[in-house]
């Protein structure tokens, strides 16, 4: 899970001591340029220079037609998972911009998905990949992608004022143009002022899909490279710049509730502190940003960054307090459009899901954002993890968390193997409560998560997830790693529901695949 953890450092360091080594000419032809140099490009069609022809595969090759494809390149190495996931990434970008919710839950999916594959067998490795490449191409040839296509665009000249400020106020004009624009001229400064400039528009608007887009498009440049900054942060820009204007009640939380923090706590120009926090101390600021009000929640957040805590631990609360929704929820309630979307379902797009997802993405980007923006994500992640408990209906704080003690007490086995076995057995019954119960006891026992991971990571890969498995299943197991010990299995007891809930539609390709490849689905 960590092989591509630590982006800052080795993408600069190895870009910028192979452009030296190689020189400048033959370092853009690799691709291996800043984004600076890389995206000055003109009003025309996006080009990806080497990358073209694979690119224009993903998007002009049918669905049925790609995978045997993709598979052959692979099979004669002329082609790696890491440059098939990266000409999809691009294609999507280049064909959607943001604007179509399967091409943008796809794009989300597929950092997640490499990772995803990086812990199969070698031979398994390209089902998680294939997966994701047949969903980009299925949509890119549906007509959803008409009028979407995303363009080149040309840096603002002679701004007047910070980029930031200027993108705030092209946004609230509703001028998608000229945010670009202002979104390129930060880019030319480098991919990390870019981000954060897109982080004080972002955090306009607590829309879990404007929150989530963003942090999957910044982690997105694992796989593109930092030199394709742009084309992965427009997107976001342009989801967001889409819904201003939307009716909202969280509409005050950054204009209004933030500042009043900022002000209330000193927090302007303040560096968060490393201070480490007791396991109680996580347990009761979870607790309380679960059982609170948004301001509340917010309130709470702000002093212990006034207190000097470490930023990573407040983030581990938020996501503590976003899953309790996951272990909660009763499930669907009523017949969704989508026939896998059962009554009773905790999976896709289910409060629980939706807010952990955002909690996670909350407090990964405060990982990467500079001091100012860390301190907003999470005052505002907290806000909206609560927000996500009191606005989105459901009685949460009645609903008890799963398992309950007969649930648990139900568990047949209490060897390691035992165990693992029952679980894969209730997630094929679709028994979301005895998945919880099986994984809670697993974990009390004290057992190695890894065997238990690779059974979830099987039905990641095999199952459909209505467009959130993949996404989901990083988020939890990223959640687990960086969680106190006490609590960390709440995680993966999540993750363990959800897999059982989704069980039972195969995602679109995956049999195909394993025919290609040649192993057993």
């Amino acid at each position: 899970m960590n092989a591509l953890s630590r982006r800052a450092f080795h993408r600069r360091v190895g870009v910028g001591m192979l452009s030296a080594t190689v020189g400048a000419t033959l370092a853009r032809e690799l691709g291996l340029t800043t984004a600076s140099a890389a995206e000055k490009v003109s009003p025309a069609k996006l080009h990806f220079g080497p990358l073209e022809p694979l690119v224009a595969l993903m998007e002009e090759t049918p669905a049925d037609k790609l995978l045997p494809i993709a598979v052959t390149k692979l099979k004669k190495g002329e082609e790696s998972l890491h440059s098939l996931m990266r000409a999809a990434a691009l294609a999507n970008a280049r064909q959607f911009g943001g604007g179509d919710y399967v091409g943008m839950h796809t794009l989300m999916a597929m950092k997640p998905a490499y990772l995803m594959a990086q812990q199969l067998p070698e031979n398994r490795q390209p089902l998680a990949i294939l997966k994701i490449l047949h969903r980009n191409t299925s949509q890119i040839q549906s007509d959803n992608s008409d009028g979407q296509e995303m363009f080149g665009v040309e840096p603002v000249k002679d701004p007047t004022g910070t980029h930031s400020a200027m993108l705030n106020r092209a946004v609230e004009e509703r001028n998608r143009r000229k945010a670009e624009e202002i979104l390129a001229a930060s880019a030319e400064a480098s991919p990390e002022q870019a981000f954060n400039d897109l982080l004080q528009t972002v955090d306009e608007d607590l829309h879990v899909h404007n929150v989530v887009f963003a942090h999957r498009a910044w982690e997105a440049l694992d796989l593109v490279g930092e030199q394709h900054a742009l084309t992965m942060l427009r997107q976001s820009l342009r989801f967001r710049e889409s819904c201003e204007g939307r009716k909202r009640q969280d509409k005050d939380a950054k204009r209004i509730l933030l500042p009043k923090l900022i002000d209330e706590f000193g927090l302007m120009g303040f560096t968060p502190g490393n201070r480490q926090p007791s396991e109680g101390w996580v347990g009761e600021l979870a607790d309380t940003i679960f059982t609170g009000t948004p301001e509340n929640s917010a309130r709470a957040v702000a002093s212990a960054l006034k207190q000097g805590y470490d930023p990573k631990a407040i983030g581990q609360t938020i996501t503590l307090a976003a899953n309790q929704l996951v272990l909660r929820d009763v499930g669907r309630v009523r017949k969704n459009p989508n026939p896998d979307k059962e009554i009773g379902s905790t999976h896709g797009d289910s409060i629980g899901v939706h807010a952990s997802d955002a909690a996670n993405a909350w407090r990964k980007m405060a990982e990467a954002a500079n001091p100012q923006n860390t301190i907003a994500c999470l005052v505002l992640g907290a806000y909206q993890a609560t927000y996500d408990r009191t606005g989105r209906g459901g009685k949460f704080l009645e609903w008890e968390p799963r398992p309950v003690a007969e649930q648990l007490a139900s568990v047949k086995a209490s060897d390691q193997k035992g165990l693992l076995s029952e679980l894969d057995g209730v997630i094929r019954e679709e028994n979301q409560d005895m998945a919880c119960a099986v994984t809670r006891k697993y974990g009390n026992l004290g057992f190695a998560e890894q065997p238990l991971l690779d059974i979830l990571l099987k039905y990641a890969i095999s199952e459909d997830g209505a467009l959130h498995g993949e996404k989901y299943y990083l988020t939890t197991t990223t959640d687990f790693a960086d969680t106190t010990k006490s609590r960390r299995w709440n995680h993966l007891v999540g993750l363990s529901r959800v897999t059982a809930s989704e069980y039972g539609l195969k995602a679109q390709g995956y049999a195909e695949s394993c025919d290609l490849l040649g192993i057993e689905a």
